[in-house]
């Protein structure tokens, strides 16, 4: 297909963004695409992995190179969700109630360990997750266009841990699964760590991407071009969840929309102005496996939410 669109300045900016990113964080360069996707199709992202994989240190990195307000709460046992969303506290000078602002209150939020606190402080993010807005006491506080949670979870530890709702869970885009490093790659981080053990400091990162350049890349995606067989087949893939035999709980339309928007979102940070099938098989697996909820029987035979997505989109023929 023939490229409408000039994208050399975005490819520039992203390129830039990727080249920074890899000077701290080594390898897992899927992961990487994948919360820039996310990032750029408007969406929370939930980043799994167990204990020293650099999670939040990516995620940390990311606010950084983005010039946007951040912070970052520590999800925890006894957080209340006044915590989270903030409080009314009575200022005896006025004779008034004032507003103290949360940590949710910002461009973009890192919720550490998003799974240590208990459900009703979970449920204090699904107003905010979906529709960008806080409500206390009656009075609604609207969030800014770039507004962004990045969490992150431990999908090994069970004490003290919570499992996230089905509803919240659904609320984000994608749940990135990050792994370890191959041989090739730890080696490199002991290199570099023996030559700068500050390294992960993060100190003297400087943004490479504006506010105003990343709503400008937002709007760029939706000038994306996806051809009528695509939506057909990403409608077919996600049907497939619904008529499973490994599959108790399906995909919802919702899961339908997130793989048109980060599918776009994929082919813009390829350099491509139009989406292909290899964009949508990419972005499908983060997608939809936090969304599924397998058979008991599916689960005693091992299969993983992530295999049986595989195994349903090959079962869907691709498009020419």
């Amino acid at each position: 297909m023939e490229q409408r669109t000039d994208l050399t300045a975005f490819s520039e900016k992203v390129q830039l963004l990727k080249d920074r990113i890899s000077q701290i964080v080594v390898g897992q360069e899927s992961a990487v695409d994948l919360v820039l996707t996310c990032i750029l199709a408007d969406g929370h992202v939930l980043i799994e992995g167990v204990p020293g994989v650099a999670k939040t240190l990516l995620a940390r990195l990311v606010s950084r190179l983005v010039d946007l307000r951040f912070s970052r709460v520590q999800f925890t046992p006894d957080l209340m969700p006044s915590d989270v969303l903030g409080t009314t506290v009575f200022n005896v000078k006025t004779s008034e109630f004032d507003f103290h602002k949360g940590p949710v209150f910002a461009d973009m939020v890192l919720v550490d360990e998003i799974n240590r606190a208990p459900a009703k402080t979970q449920a204090a993010l699904f107003e905010v997750m979906e529709e960008r807005q806080v409500t206390i006491d009656g009075v609604t506080r609207r969030m800014d266009d770039v507004y962004t949670i990045i969490a992150t979870q431990n999908p090994v530890e069970q004490e003290g841990t919570y499992k996230l709702p089905e509803a919240q869970l659904d609320r984000f885009l994608m749940k990135i699964d990050m792994g370890y490093p191959s041989e090739e790659d730890e080696t490199a981080i002991l290199e570099r760590h023996h030559a700068n053990a500050s390294l992960v400091r993060l100190d003297g990162i400087e943004p490479v991407i504006s506010r105003s350049e990343l709503l400008q890349f937002r709007a760029m995606v939706g000038n994306v071009v996806v051809d009528k067989s695509l939506l057909q087949y990403i409608v077919q893939i996600v049907r497939q969840t619904r008529t499973s035999r490994a599959v108790f709980l399906g995909a919802s339309p919702r899961a339908s929309v997130s793989m048109l928007r980060a599918s776009k979102a994929y082919a813009l940070l390829q350099g491509r102005d139009f989406v292909t099938p290899e964009d949508i098989k990419t972005v499908a697996p983060p997608i939809l496996s936090h969304r599924l909820l397998l058979t008991a029987e599916a689960e005693m035979e091992g299969y993983s939410p992530v295999k049986v997505v595989q195994r349903l989109m090959d079962k869907v023929e691709v498009p020419k």
